[in-house]
């Protein structure tokens, strides 16, 4: 039963033949977050030459950014397979050993979302990323007996959003530590150049530049992005994406010239309008707006925070000036109480 909870494979077969597609193969194809492809390729022909496995590998960022794609690329460049989980789905500690007892020497084990993983499947793999060997526990009481497993050398990929909710003691038995960072307007743009071309779609410069204006830094956004314009060129034009046809493809799907969407607008309509800037709890905001909270803190406020939008501090998330002037909101002038008092000798 515990072999059925676990995910062992990408998702589904259409999903999975989209992302061959766009996904880069080699890490001289990335495109983007150049220090850390570097930083790996050296890692990468370290291990090689040394003839050792890739050292433990945790990547950290915003959604979106690459992670997985960095996992799936790792594997091609040392010619070794790679198996696939995520936190949640790791509920026992038994959960770990089809993975672990099925690896190959140099393998890879990548578990997404890894900061979700219970503490007592974190402790058991200790040994593993350590010293390459577990140890299973048969029977209970005073009758149990430990039962040390050899493990073959491999490497684990973690990938998470949120890396402050990892313990210290996991947080340092990865020897690679790479925090991905948003990308530029000129790096959106080439990679939704390539992608259009792996998909035979005619883009023009400026329409590519127009997708990644409004794409947030992100490049799982910029291909959302390109395939809704396809979409849109074919049904209601020649095929082509031209600059006009990607404006009204994106004003259509309601996604500014910012690359704000109605979800963006709601939260800052919501904190604007319901509860006058600020300051207001993220939970109160998530329930307000009948989202999960961690849809709004993974996948709403990082890029609004980055932006100005909104600012976060103790006392909860406040509407920032430039928030204010999207949503054509004169700023309230702040009230007697909250204005900053004189010093005892001013």
């Amino acid at each position: 039963m515990g072999r059925e909870k676990v995910i062992t494979t990408v998702p589904a077969d259409e999903v999975q033949k989209h992302d061959a597609a766009l996904r880069p193969k080699l890490l001289k194809e990335v495109i983007g977050q150049r220090k850390v492809a570097e930083r790996l390729e050296v890692a990468v022909a370290g291990c090689k030459k040394l003839n050792e496995p890739l050292g433990h590998i945790l990547f950290d960022g915003p959604p979106g950014l690459g992670k997985t794609t960095f996992a799936t690329v790792l594997p091609n460049e040392l010619g070794t397979t790679v198996q696939m989980t995520s936190g949640p789905a790791l509920s026992k500690p038994a959960d770990m050993l089809p993975f672990l007892t099925n690896l190959e020497e140099g393998s890879i084990l990548f578990i997404d979302e890894i900061h979700r993983m219970p503490r007592v499947v974190e402790e058991f793999i200790y040994p593993a990323m350590e010293d390459f060997r577990i140890d299973i526990v048969l029977g209970e009481g005073m009758s149990a007996r430990t039962i040390s497993m050899a493990l073959k050398r491999f490497t684990l990929i973690g990938a998470t959003t949120r890396s402050g909710m990892l313990s210290g003691p996991m947080r340092d038995r990865f020897k690679i530590h790479e925090h991905l960072e948003f990308y530029s307007t000129e790096e959106l743009a080439r990679i939704v150049t390539v992608n259009a071309a792996k998909l035979n779609t005619p883009l023009s410069p400026a329409a590519a530049h127009e997708l990644a204006r409004r794409s947030r830094g992100t490049p799982r956004v910029a291909n959302s992005r390109l395939y809704w314009a396809r979409s849109y060129a074919a049904a209601r034009h020649d095929g082509n994406i031209t600059e006009e046809v990607a404006r009204a493809a994106l004003d259509m799907a309601e996604v500014d010239r910012d690359g704000l969407d109605r979800n963006d607008r709601k939260y800052l309509e919501t904190l604007i309008d319901l509860y006058g800037g600020g300051p207001t709890g993220v939970e109160a905001l998530a329930a307000t707006m009948n989202l999960a909270v961690d849809t709004l803190s993974d996948e709403i406020e990082p890029y609004l925070l980055r932006e100005q939008y909104v600012s976060r501090d103790r006392r909860g998330r406040i509407a920032m000036p430039r928030g204010f002037a999207l949503l054509g909101r004169s700023q309230p002038k702040p009230k007697a109480d909250e204005r900053p008092q004189s010093g005892l000798f001013e």
